[in-house]
C-alpha cells in the first residue's frame, strides 16, 4: 500500500478535522503503523499539546518510534485498540488512520473509543471504500481470485468501505452526531508499466503474493489489471478513496 501510505499523509488533515484536532489537545492515534498521522497530529497540537501513538504491533510502534521519539510531546507505546488501558475520559480527540477495518471486533473498538475521550469530545477514522479505488486493492482483488490465502485479508480491507455499515457501527458505539465524507485522489503516473513494474518485481506485500502465482496466472492478472484501468499504452491514472467517519461522545 505504498501509494495508499503517501496519502494518507496528505488525506492526514481530512482526518484531524473530522476529530476536531486544534492546539493543545491531548489526542490519542491508534492503530498508529508508522506514525504518519501521529506526526501530522504533533504539527495540529502544537508545543501545547500531547500525541500518544499507539500500535497493537511492537514492530510498527518501533518504527513509529524512530519517526517521532524526537518530539518532546509524544508518547509512543504498545496498545490494543479493543482494549485500551487509559483510564475513562482521557483524550481530548482520537483519530485511527486505516486501521479500523482490521480490528477482529471493529464495533468493540469503537466502544473503547467512546471510553477514552471526554464529553463532547470527537472521534474519527478513515477506511478505504472498495478495490476499484485502491491503489493495491484493484490488483489483490484479482489476485485473491487465483491465491486464496490472501482472500480474507482482502476482503477485510474494504470491510467497512460502505457507509451505512460504518454509521451503524458508530451509531451502535454510542456516538452523536456522526459524520461521513469521502475525499479521492488520483495518482497520474506515465505508463502501465510504472504502475505494475514494483508488483512484478515483488514489491509490498501485493508483489509477494503476485510472485506465488503461476507464471500463466501471473499473465492473466496482469492482463485483467491492464484491461480494468483502461489502458492505452499512454499514462494512466489511479485512483485511491478514502472514507472519513467521526462521532461525538
Amino acid at each position: 500500500m505504498a501509494r495508499e501510505l503517501a496519502y494518507r499523509d496528505e488525506a492526514a488533515p481530512f482526518l484531524l478535522n473530522a476529530a476536531g484536532v486544534a492546539p493543545g489537545m491531548k489526542v490519542l492515534d491508534i492503530a498508529t503503523d508508522t506514525g504518519l498521522a501521529a506526526m501530522n497530529c504533533l504539527r495540529a497540537v502544537g508545543l501545547t499539546g500531547h500525541v500518544v501513538a499507539a500500535d497493537l504491533s511492537e514492530s510498527m510502534v518501533e518504527q513509529a518510534r524512530q519517526r517521532l521519539g524526537a518530539a518532546p510531546n509524544v508518547t509512543v507505546r504498545v496498545e490494543d485498540g479493543q482494549s485500551l488501558s487509559f483510564d475513562n475520559a482521557t483524550f481530548d480527540a482520537l483519530i485511527c488512520s486505516l486501521g479500523l477495518m482490521f480490528f477482529p471486533d471493529p464495533a468493540c473498538g469503537l466502544s473503547e473509543f467512546l471510553r477514552v475521550l471526554h464529553p463532547e469530545r470527537r472521534a474519527a477514522v478513515s477506511v478505504l471504500t472498495v478495490p476499484e479505488r485502491s491503489y493495491n486493492g484493484r490488483v489483490n482483488a484479482v489476485i485473491a481470485r487465483h491465491l486464496p490465502e490472501i482472500s480474507e485479508a482482502t476482503a477485510r480491507t474494504f470491510s467497512l468501505g460502505d457507509a451505512a455499515r460504518l454509521r451503524g457501527l458508530f451509531e451502535s458505539a454510542g456516538f452523536r452526531n456522526i459524520e461521513i465524507s469521502k475525499h479521492a485522489h488520483r495518482f497520474a503516473l506515465p505508463s502501465f508499466d510504472s504502475y505494475f513494474g514494483p508488483f512484478e518485481r515483488g514489491g509490498a506485500s501485493t508483489g509477494q503474493a503476485y510472485s506465488k502465482l503461476p507464471p500463466s496466472l501471473r499473465d492473466r492478472v496482469r492482463a485483467e489489471i491492464q484491461r480494468s484501468i483502461g489502458d492505452t499504452g499512454g499514462p494512466i491514472e489511479i485512483e485511491v478513496e478514502f472514507q472519513f467517519a467521526s462521532g461525538k461522545r
